[in-house]
């Protein structure tokens, strides 16, 4: 899973990045709204928090460029002002939540797993896909009922076959969301975490639809 994170207060965008990579997210940071707008247009995200007070272009011109031009990911707004004319507008631009600064930072991840959890068309926590099974809160894998350990890039990468069930995802759009900018996107690094993961979760989990790309198994 893969989130973008707009702030342009340094210390905000850092506590961010470390709490986003703890529920099980590829991270990328910037905080200039020009910037911000080229990303979420040209790159695929499964979520984006996006700060309304940038320098180059402020955060409600960026959403509604995004918004006007076909770009339907999860967006949370941020605002250190947060008055209910400001919410309506963000709300109308095509915010999908809205939080106020000062925040928790506990909120916030709850918050996010939300808005992933419906974009993907799931209501609770708890996901399941014939014999595996996530606990995205407490990002937990188990097969068959029993827990499995799994390192945060598993994770990340079950989250998303997961969060896709009933496709087949090529391998460059796993590369995009498994890995973030800071990170070298390569195939070989992909398949052997692939590797890895049928390794521990055995045969029938994780299949491969040739010259399409991987899926889980259904029941």
């Amino acid at each position: 899973m893969r989130a973008l994170v707009v702030e342009d207060e340094t210390a905000i965008a850092t506590d961010l990045r470390a709490a986003l990579h703890g529920a099980g997210f590829a991270v990328d940071v910037t905080a200039d709204g020009e910037d911000a707008w080229f990303l979420g247009d040209t790159e695929d995200y499964d979520l984006v928090i996006l700060d309304l007070g940038l320098p180059g272009l402020d955060g409600l011109a960026v959403l509604k460029r995004w918004r006007g031009n076909g770009r339907g990911m999860p967006v949370l707004v941020l605002t250190a002002r947060g008055t209910w004319q400001e919410r309506v507008e963000g709300i109308e631009a095509g915010a999908d939540d809205y939080l106020p600064k000062p925040f928790r930072m506990e909120e916030l991840v709850a918050r996010v797993r939300a808005l992933v959890r419906r974009a993907g068309g799931h209501s609770a926590a708890l996901q399941e896909t014939g014999a595996l099974s996530l606990d995205t809160n407490r990002m937990q894998v188990a097969l068959r009922g029993r827990p499995v350990a799994v390192t945060a890039l598993e994770y990340r990468l079950l989250a998303y076959l997961m969060q896709n069930h009933g496709r087949p995802v090529p391998p460059p759009e796993l590369l995009e969301h498994v890995y973030g900018d800071d990170d070298a996107r390569e195939a070989n690094a992909l398949e052997a975490v692939i590797a890895r993961l049928r390794r521990k979760l055995g045969p029938g989990v994780i299949g491969t639809r040739r010259g399409f790309g991987y899926f889980l198994e259904p029941a």
